[in-house]
């Protein structure tokens, strides 16, 4: 890892961290330049390794070093993270239910959250953006562990982390932007709304890493917290979308795979 990287501190780490992972959401949205169609099996298979690398990333990345951190507190163990989990889930619902949002491939009759008139292209947006919390989050607070100095977190487990999460986020670049091609708008246009979806990932990094840094003691509940929000992203809207072309085998197969490749990134680096 470059030294100069290591100086840096971890606020401006989980930024740059969160750029990479930004960046591979416009990289999956620019896809749109090249083709106006993506094959669906493929994609299934990509929206599934997705939901893999999210679902092992919140426990070897985020739950397992919450309990860890959590053997010494005057609380029993497994209080914080059970109580930051619930509570990551809770966030989640609650953005949910009252940002209006639209999954792709879906009819305009089953936008969820408060009744709008905003265009189909923002609502279809806004529902990948959701994904994006708690990823943006989850790194911030990998890298604020690390600058508090615990022993449990390691730079090279959150390089680890924010790498894991830049390859799911390719597929949902890719899952916001072609169907918006496919609703007429142009390549630049699907483009530019494909990879705003991913802007609030280094927001909530930093957020999350100035957060833990300057509260250390909220740091177990604070990773707890993401993995309940990703979960709940991966249950809520990852899974069932990679589902619902009837290519679940395939979909399952590449969710199998993204935990695999996210389990062996966290333990062989972290």
């Amino acid at each position: 890892m470059p030294i100069w990287f290591v100086t840096l501190h971890p606020v401006v780490q989980a930024l740059l961290g969160t750029l990479f992972t930004y960046g591979m959401t416009a990289a999956g949205a620019a896809v749109v330049f090249l083709q106006r169609e993506f094959d669906r099996k493929l994609l299934d298979v990509m929206l599934g390794f997705a939901g893999g690398v999210m679902i092992a990333a919140s426990f070897w990345s985020l739950l397992n070093p919450a309990l860890e951190m959590s053997r010494h507190l005057a609380v029993p163990q497994w209080f914080p993270a059970a109580v930051g989990f619930l509570l990551g889930g809770a966030f989640l619902r609650l953005i949910d239910y009252f940002l209006p949002h639209l999954h792709p491939g879906m009819p305009e009759e089953t936008t969820e959250g408060i009744k709008t008139t905003w265009q189909r292209s923002v609502l279809l947006v806004l529902a990948i953006t959701l994904h994006n919390i708690p990823e943006g989050l989850a790194v911030g607070v990998a890298f604020g562990a690390v600058g508090a100095g615990l022993p449990e977190a390691s730079l090279a487990g959150a390089v680890s982390l924010a790498l894991g999460i830049g390859l799911q986020n390719f597929p949902e670049g890719l899952a916001v932007s072609v169907p918006l091609r496919r609703e007429g708008l142009s390549a630049r246009e699907s483009f530019f709304y494909g990879q705003l979806s991913g802007l609030v990932e280094p927001v909530a990094a930093v957020l999350g890493a100035a957060t833990v840094v300057f509260v250390q003691p909220i740091l177990p509940y604070a990773l707890a917290f993401a993995a309940g929000a990703m979960i709940y992203v991966v249950v809520e809207e990852v899974v069932p979308e990679s589902q619902q072309s009837g290519n679940g085998d395939l979909a399952t197969t590449g969710l199998m795979l993204g935990f695999t490749a996210m389990m062996i990134l966290d333990v062989a680096f972290g």
